[in-house]
């Protein structure tokens, strides 16, 4: 089976040699697009090894010091990810401005944009598999990742693009006004990677669509009725906290029995995530 960790390591390796190709590249051709494209591909390394020890240690269990896991670690991890790409997208825009007002030619144009069109490939043949994985393990980690090399497929394809302009219309500030764009659709994606991690950190209720199904199954169970559904996620599990309120002339048995029932179906909603459900037993509604 295809693990987050092994995926991990696949896109790391691809990572790794996309980064010293271009980088090889972007510093004998003079090319700012390339070497913020290299730049970026250097981060992606140290972010998937840090991204591989963050899904080691997550896959632990609970103990007595961590009672919920460390799951968390995950949204620290798409929070730490993305705050490094922001940075990087900066760094992008600061050397393609200095690039904007002081022109200078591309060499080795041809090869540039053969490397280029290797980048892409690679990145798009990367973004289908992580995309693949991550939709299979519901891992946060592994989608900050997918969502990551997503921006770096639109970016190597503009910057080929832009490379096949300049190479047939010979107009140098091409490279530093393309270098501009990226940059600001880099410091774009990070902030969303940014926000998705710090909401999982705040504990962020579950998505509204899951919401619902959590509430049909609540409303369609025999309970009087229930109150004070709570959800939030922790990398791959879910935590459900809910008041079921039961007749008074209900026994405890009868109670406890109904409530696996629920907690049975309401696992089925996403059997690829882990369910903890907390169920408080109500003889009478005390949200009133």
């Amino acid at each position: 089976m295809l693990t987050p960790k092994k995926a991990t390591i696949i896109a790391t390796l691809v990572a790794t040699s996309l980064a010293i190709i271009k980088l090889i590249v972007g510093i004998i051709s003079g090319s700012v697009s390339i070497l913020a494209s290299a730049i970026d591909s250097l981060l992606d390394v140290i972010i998937s090894i840090f991204n591989f020890f963050a899904l080691h240690k997550a896959e632990q269990g609970a103990n007595q010091k961590f009672n919920y896991g460390y799951g968390k670690i995950e949204s620290l991890a798409s929070l730490i990810e993305g705050s490094i790409i922001a940075l990087s997208g900066f760094y992008i825009f600061y050397q393609s401005a200095y690039k904007l007002i002081y022109p200078s030619p591309i060499n080795y144009l041809g090869l540039a944009l053969w490397v280029m069109i290797a980048s892409t490939l690679m990145t798009l043949i990367l973004v289908v598999f992580l995309s693949y994985v991550a939709q299979k393990t519901k891992n946060q980690v592994l989608q900050a990742d997918s969502l990551h090399y997503k921006t770096d497929l639109l970016s190597n394809g503009a910057i080929l693009i832009f490379l096949g302009i300049q190479y047939f219309m010979q107009i140098q500030r091409i490279d530093g006004i393309l270098g501009i764009l990226v940059a600001i659709y880099v410091i774009y994606s990070a902030f969303g990677i940014i926000k998705n991690g710090s909401l999982n950190l705040l504990d962020k209720s579950v998505d509204e669509d899951l919401i619902l199904q959590i509430e049909k199954i609540l409303k369609n169970a025999p309970i009087t009725s229930y109150h004070k559904l709570k959800t939030r996620l922790s990398g791959n599990i879910l935590f459900l906290e809910v008041h079921l309120v039961f007749n008074e002339h209900t026994s405890l048995l009868e109670a406890h029995n109904i409530s696996e029932e629920i907690e049975e179906k309401l696992a089925q909603i996403e059997p690829k995530l882990q369910w903890e459900i907390l169920s408080h037993l109500d003889p009478y509604d005390d949200s009133i």
